[in-house]
């Protein structure tokens, strides 16, 4: 039971909770009331009001106020249609778009991360975001703090809280019961917070605050800090300002054309506002959803889940990844191989104290530990009992633990060799504790490297008899150590490994080694699987480098050795800055910075929690192989969402143009508006199918980005191929037809239509469609909106939208001209392609 001083039950007492925490009814009101546990409050957003949200987006409003003036001005059938096709339009993206978003979050939450609450009296798990004040909750090594709490119950805690405080190291935590009044609540010793994550020992807390009341969630609404855009998100901006400003240039002057020429101003204006939504590719937002969404889908099958969307194109794009040797090279389970004194005899008091330690030690059992305990029966260690603990840090890169055995108390550090062996002045041999001169120093550490050669993992073990007295201790208590021993340990390297990196290569991206280890261990197993380890770049060497000095170096190094967390991320940044798009997969504490900096932060599902909220990607299992798939996932969906932006940007420009000259050539509007608005709907349709066509094997076979200057040359080549086309389509129909108004109109939105649509097949791939076949359901919407285009003029529906039937002498002149095109936009990909490539 918790011992209530008056701090803590006044605290209880304004929370309405105690020890045994909520019932689950009083969590759900106060989660209903307070909102979800997030600093981005993103409420449950109904059917109905994502559909009417779908009426906000700039186009549809332009085109409902058209409809609206047209029903005013008693265009009763223009209004109609206008309505009609933007219901219809508005239906098929909501449709979409809220099935891809629904199959997303139902993936995102797979990897949700948990808190361990007490609700109804028991310990469960509970999803962070449906934390809420008054929950008592378990903190342990690993852990996200899940809101701003108090802390009830301690020991040994240490939290970083770097976000809040800029604090480079963990800091201890008391209890409140160390606390006499209220008053003395808010002071940091007692407190932990939202944001901060707690690197060892354990706690329990109640919750005092969550989401956007919370001290983090006050920074952020301050700060209103907008993470930097990707390279994608870069790229969507530059296009999108392009097209705005080709939009209003070549629609104003339509406009003006059409006006001035006399064919009245309402027509005129309906009919520019008609072709800005033609070149206009509304549908992006829907392809690029539902290529996202797929290629989650597809992912997850392959044991890859995505948290968020967007980060996908990031994997595409993505030429280096760093990794952790441990568990992504290696199988991750040591197995203990040898303990030995400083003479590189076997000494069981090395086994014992390191179990001592491993077992005792609240931190997270790493598989070294693991190893350890299967190394040494129980028994053994009976007689000792735990007094107090100094928790690792990255810095030390030791871990102490104080133990009782009768009288004797005992400080037992266990870390890596390098920093044990600084803070030992004597070394143990045969029950003697001689100075721990430089001859055994150096006998040692050829022991180690002798180890270190053959992969083998190894830590140092140290002891040191403390005063009995003494009840706390710390990082000044590790010195004056007695050298006991090492321990060495075999992590295998992964056998797929080396197939999955020479793979990985193949598509352009190259691995980066970024270790906390030794160098000869790295050396050895980088070898193994394949990774030159001609240079290695140690931390120590880093320190002493400029960021100018280290960049002119950073791509031709592959390993990196002994880094701290912090050198992990200046690595990363530097490759960033350097225009990399750089990956990262990590699962533990110290990684967490480093996936946050990282492009695409990798971690797996049974990563530590500030690992897997930090990361965008997570791996249900620890793999490289997994990883290979997700690149072909983003690059694919990356591909296919650059189709429908080089295809429709091309054909629509192409027709701006037509538009254009056709307001000089012919006396009457070329097309009427809710023609163009039934030519831009059947063109949209056709290419919803775009996320299931197949990819060439050169659109995935490197990374890719945005590329504004090749997309603004394809668009500028095509697109007048299209005018031309266009343009002699206008001839045929007046020199020699003779055509009527309304018969121009009916040939030109058909051959205007079946150019747009079917150049689909010549332009999804920079090969002959002979050698890339389109995907059966590109093909069935493709064909299936070109035969309906071509079946409209001939029926009721027809009348409606003003068209009138072909003689078929038109469409055979049609389907020639539409042959011909393709032909010579087959040709000239090529040598685009050639000149250009991409």
């Amino acid at each position: 039971m918790l011992r209530l001083n008056s701090a803590l039950s006044d605290l209880f007492a304004g929370l309405k909770t105690d020890g045994r925490g909520l019932l689950d009814d009083d969590a759900r009101k106060r989660l209903s009331r307070v909102g979800p546990n997030s600093l981005e409050q993103k409420r449950d957003v109904s059917d109905i009001e994502a559909f009417l949200r779908q009426f906000l987006n700039p186009l549809v409003m332009v085109l409902l106020f058209s409809g609206g003036l047209s029903f005013f001005l008693g265009e009763i059938s223009g209004g109609l249609i206008i309505s009609i096709l933007v219901l219809f339009s508005v239906c098929l993206q909501f449709y979409h778009e809220r099935r891809s978003m629904k199959a997303a979050a139902n993936l995102s939450r797979q990897v949700a991360v948990h808190a361990t609450a007490m609700r109804d009296g028991i310990k469960r798990e509970i999803e962070m975001v449906n934390i809420v004040p008054g929950d008592i909750v378990f903190l342990s090594a690993g852990d996200i703090i899940p809101g701003d709490c108090r802390l009830i119950a301690t020991k040994d805690l240490y939290v970083n809280q770097a976000a809040l405080t800029g604090e480079a190291f963990p800091v201890e935590k008391k209890a409140v019961a160390a606390a006499q009044s209220a008053e003395l609540l808010t002071d940091m010793d007692f407190a932990v917070f939202m944001g901060s994550s707690v690197t060892s020992g354990m706690g329990q807390a109640v919750v005092v605050s969550t989401g956007p009341a919370t001290e983090i969630g006050h920074i952020a609404h301050v700060l209103s800090a907008t993470p930097p855009p990707t390279a994608f998100e870069h790229g969507i901006k530059e296009f999108s300002l392009m097209l705005v400003k080709i939009v209003f240039l070549l629609v104003f002057v339509i406009f003006f054309l059409n006006a001035v020429l006399g064919k009245g101003f309402f027509d005129s204006f309906l009919f520019a506002v008609a072709v800005s939504v033609g070149l206009t590719p509304e549908l992006l937002p829907m392809i690029m959803t539902i290529n996202l969404a797929n290629g989650a889908i597809a992912m997850a099958k392959k044991g890859v889940i995505v948290k968020w969307l967007a980060s996908i194109q990031n994997f595409g794009s993505m030429d280096i990844l760093c990794s952790d040797k441990t568990g992504t090279l290696t199988e991750g389970t040591f197995k203990l191989v040898s303990y030995q004194n400083s003479a590189g005899e076997p000494e069981d008091l090395v086994r014992l104290y390191a179990y001592l330690n491993s077992t005792l030690q609240s931190d997270i059992k790493n598989p070294l530990d693991l190893a350890i305990t299967e190394a040494v029966h129980p028994d053994e260690a009976s007689a000792y009992s735990k007094v107090d603990e100094i928790p690792f840090d990255f810095v030390r890169r030791m871990l102490s633990v104080v133990v009782a055995s009768g009288d004797e108390r005992l400080l037992i550090v266990k870390g890596a060799p390098e920093s044990v062996m600084s803070n030992c002045n004597y070394y143990y041999k045969s029950g003697e504790t001689p100075v721990f001169d430089e001859t055994i120093k150096f006998a040692v550490q050829k022991q180690f490297e002798a180890e270190s050669l053959q992969g083998h993992k190894v830590i140092a073990v140290a002891y040191k008899t403390v005063n009995p007295i003494q009840q706390s201790f710390g990082i000044e208590d590790e010195h004056d150590l007695i050298f006991l021993g090492t321990l060495s340990f075999f992590d295998p390297p992964k056998g797929s490994v080396a197939e999955t990196l020479e793979a990985l290569r193949g598509m352009g991206v190259a691995v980066k080694v970024l270790t906390g280890d030794n160098e000869l261990i790295t050396s050895r197993v980088c070898q193994d699987v394949g990774i030159p380890a001609e240079r290695i770049l140690m931390g120590s060497e880093m320190d002493r480098m400029s960021d100018e000095a280290l960049g002119r170096v950073i791509d031709d190094v592959a390993i990196y050795a002994r880094l701290t967390p912090v050198q992990k991320n200046r690595v990363i940044s530097l490759l960033k800055r350097k225009g990399h798009v750089v990956g990262y997969i990590g699962d533990g504490i110290n990684d967490a910075p480093s996936l946050r900096t990282a492009d695409v932060g990798i971690s797996v599902n049974n990563a530590v929690d500030v690992a897997k909220e930090a990361a965008s990607i997570i791996l249900l299992e620890k793999s490289l192989g997994a990883l290979k798939d997700g690149v072909f996932e983003g690059r694919r969906t990356f591909a296919n969402t650059m189709k429908y932006i080089m295809m429709g940007t091309s054909s629509n420009f192409g027709n701006m143009f037509s538009m254009a000259v056709a307001a000089v050539m012919v006396p009457y509007l070329p097309m009427l508006p809710v023609q163009i608005l039934l030519n831009n709907l059947l063109y949209d349709m056709s290419q919803i199918t775009i996320p299931t066509d197949a990819v060439d094997p050169s659109s995935i076979a490197k990374p890719r980005r945005w590329d504004m200057v090749f997309i603004r040359r394809f668009m500028l080549v095509f697109g007048p191929v299209s005018s031309v086309f266009d343009i002699l389509t206008f001839g045929v129909l007046i020199v020699v037809f003779h055509a009527s108004e309304s018969v121009f109109q009916t040939a030109w939105f058909i051959e205007s239509l079946a150019t747009q649509i079917l150049v689909i097949y010549v332009i999804r791939s920079r090969y002959s469609i002979l050698s890339s076949r389109p995907s059966k359901w590109l093909m069935f919407t493709t064909l299936t909106c070109v035969v309906a285009g071509v079946i409209v003029p001939y029926t009721a529906l027809g009348t409606f939208f003003g068209f009138t039937p072909l003689a078929m002498p038109y469409l055979f002149a049609i389907a020639a001209l539409v042959m011909v095109y393709l032909v010579m936009v087959e040709n000239i990909k090529r040598w685009f392609y050639h000149r250009y490539g991409w």
